[in-house]
């Protein structure tokens, strides 16, 4: 445990605010991914000691943790007010589907947090515009799981695609291309769905079919109501 200081220690301390080491943290986890986030490395990035970061936070993982809240919390508010519930879970979940683009890193590190308020923060406005739809009680817990797995694990499975590609310097088209000439090839008889669909692989977008994904679960909600 590191213990605080006084004086000339405690004020450069204090001009190194929580604040400004979550952003830092954020920087370099966009950059660097979760192994690049140490402690030696953040001090270098805010040019300061390990011990003026200790001051605020007392490990990686609750580093890590606050950096996540961070990023959700941007996220919600950016949320227009007054939307209709259907219209508030598109803008929640777009915001984490571009979030997660943005931070590869956040899908992972939310599901790790779910012992902390973290994950709530994002479950409580989900399931208030379950509410606010008439989804029945009964089912709720239903709805909201399905709705958020979903939102975490196609924007998570975006986000490692991404850097898939990025870290073999593959360009989406191309990738999309090779994926695309491959399915081509299959069978008629045994993959015949897969061959008639290569050609939209090609030119799909994947926040578009994202939001298909979500319209869907939506629409479900709906017959939930009747």
């Amino acid at each position: 445990m590191h213990a605080r200081g006084s004086g000339r220690q405690r004020g450069r301390e204090d001009a190194l605010s929580r604040e400004r080491i979550v952003a830092a943290a954020i920087e370099l986890l966009n950059r660097d991914g979760e192994a690049g986030l140490t402690f030696p490395a953040l001090s270098r990035h805010l040019a300061t000691g390990p011990g003026a970061i200790y001051w605020h936070v007392a490990d990686k993982g609750e580093l890590l943790t606050a950096a996540c809240e961070a990023v959700v919390i941007r996220t919600l508010k950016a949320v227009p007010a007054g939307a209709t519930p259907p219209d508030t879970i598109r803008a929640l979940a777009l915001g984490m589907f571009d979030a997660m683009a943005a931070s590869a890193w956040i899908g992972s590190a939310l599901i790790r947090a779910e012992s902390s308020l973290t994950m709530v923060q994002l479950i409580e406005p989900l399931g208030q515009q379950i509410c606010a739809l008439g989804v029945p009680k009964k089912v709720r817990w239903a709805a909201l799981s399905a709705l958020l797995s979903y939102i975490l694990g196609v924007g998570g499975q975006n986000a490692a695609n991404q850097q898939y590609t990025h870290a073999h310097g593959i360009g989406r088209a191309d990738y999309l291309e090779k994926i695309c000439a491959a399915w081509k090839q299959l069978d008629a008889q045994t993959h015949p769905f897969a061959r008639s669909v290569a050609g939209e692989l090609r030119t799909h977008d994947d926040r578009a079919d994202f939001l298909a994904g979500v319209n869907l679960i939506l629409q479900g909600m709906s017959t939930l109501r009747r």
